[in-house]
């Protein structure tokens, strides 16, 4: 995702209020962050290569029948796909000037990693969400992957030939009906060999808005939601998410949800470095720089590992 830079050096011009007395309270910079939403959504890994790549190696086919004396029949295993994590650096920095630095009151200035922690931080939540914003779309595809977007209707198997899904025949906005048939597409997956796979639904994943009220009822109710039936409600008593539900704001569209799954190797994010923070000072214009990078890639290995409601568009 590009993002805009200013390239301003940070001059007493930039902040006249705050080399006067009688500021009472300084606000904009240190507002609150929402917990980490990306490390319940993905299963997070560490890295120390340039990328990192997943190899899928389907299994064996059925078993075949063997009258008396014949032969047995024998199968081979064949390489698949081979999605790849391209680590990509993301970094911040700000440049305040000499002068700026004596005549803020404040320490606004000099403390300014904090400010410069929270953009980093809301820049990797935003950055893992990319892959879920944009599961939808035909172009978002793996490199070396299956060639789809996340969230299709015809993820190739692999070697064996043939197609599956990962998400509803028409996108719905969360409603229990919705959900239930979200569920039974889950149950009815099967691997790369047309065998049934038993892959089961680990949380509930929704933009944080409207579909959180929505997403509280349908799961925590006692009796079936929004009917005057006396009916049990099913999503509650058979446990089928296994974690729950969760709320995030970046997902970019209100009535988006998924459902994240079992499947090894498939919602995945790496940290090849966490955050890092530097500054120094330029001797020939006394101007302090301070900075923070890191490196992470996002992505999905098994398409399994997800399945998709709705983009909310």
């Amino acid at each position: 995702m590009s993002v805009s830079s200013q390239n301003t050096v940070i001059a007493t011009g930039s902040i006249p209020r705050l080399l006067q007395e009688g500021v009472r309270k300084i606000f904009g910079d240190s507002l609150a962050e929402w917990d980490a939403k990306y490390n319940k959504i993905f299963e997070v890994m560490s890295s120390k290569k340039a990328y990192e790549l997943f190899v899928q190696l389907e299994g064996f086919g059925l078993a075949a029948e063997k009258d008396q004396g014949d032969d047995i029949t024998f199968d081979s295993r064949l390489q698949g796909f081979s999605p790849k994590f391209i680590h990509t650096t993301y970094a911040k920095g700000y440049i305040v000037t000499e002068e700026a630095l004596d005549d803020e009151l404040y320490g606004q200035l000099d403390k300014g990693a904090r400010a410069l922690a929270r953009a980093m931080n809301i820049t990797r939540e935003v950055e893992a969400h990319a892959i879920l914003n944009d599961g939808w779309t035909s172009s978002a595809t793996m490199v070396d992957g299956d060639g789809v977007q996340l969230f299709s209707l015809v993820h190739p198997n692999g070697p064996a030939g043939g197609t599956y899904s990962n998400r509803l025949a028409v996108e719905a906005d969360l409603s229990e009906a919705s959900l239930e048939d979200a569920l039974a597409l889950i149950g009815r997956m099967t691997d790369a060999r047309g065998l049934p796979a038993m892959v089961t639904s680990e949380r509930l994943v929704v933009a944080t808005g409207t579909n959180e009220f929505n997403a509280q009822r349908i799961m925590g109710s006692v009796l079936q939601n929004d009917t005057g039936n006396n009916a049990t409600n099913a999503l509650r008593d058979l446990n089928l998410i296994k974690k729950g539900w969760m709320s995030t704001p970046y997902l970019t569209q209100q009535n988006a949800w998924f459902l994240t799954t079992n499947a090894p190797e498939g919602l995945t994010f790496f940290q090849r470095k966490d955050v890092v923070f530097g500054q120094d000072n330029s001797f020939t214009t006394g101007n302090a720089r301070f900075k923070a990078s890191m490196r992470q890639s996002a992505g999905w290995g098994d398409a399994h590992g997800a399945v998709g409601g709705s983009s909310g568009v």
